[in-house]
């Protein structure tokens, strides 16, 4: 790899600003925000959403089955 041209990849804390949830994970990232976080200091990326608030991941998801050519024809037509 080129030196130089690779932004700093550190680890950073995501905090899911609906819950409150926070988790640490690697990043590019940056920013001048910080936190303390399990005895250390890294810096605060605030995200919407995350796995403890997206519905998919909560179970609170609605799914609709996507009706096909046939059942579209047979509902419309009384078969």
């Amino acid at each position: 790899m080129k030196k130089g041209i690779h932004p700093k990849y550190q680890e950073v804390v995501f905090m899911d600003t609906t819950t409150g949830f926070k988790f640490l994970s690697g990043s590019t990232k940056f920013s001048k925000e910080t936190i303390e976080f399990e005895g250390n200091t890294y810096p605060l990326i605030r995200v919407e959403t995350s796995a403890d608030s997206h519905p998919f991941y909560t179970g609170k998801a609605k799914f609709q089955a996507a009706d096909g050519r046939i059942a579209r024809f047979n509902k419309k037509y009384g078969k």
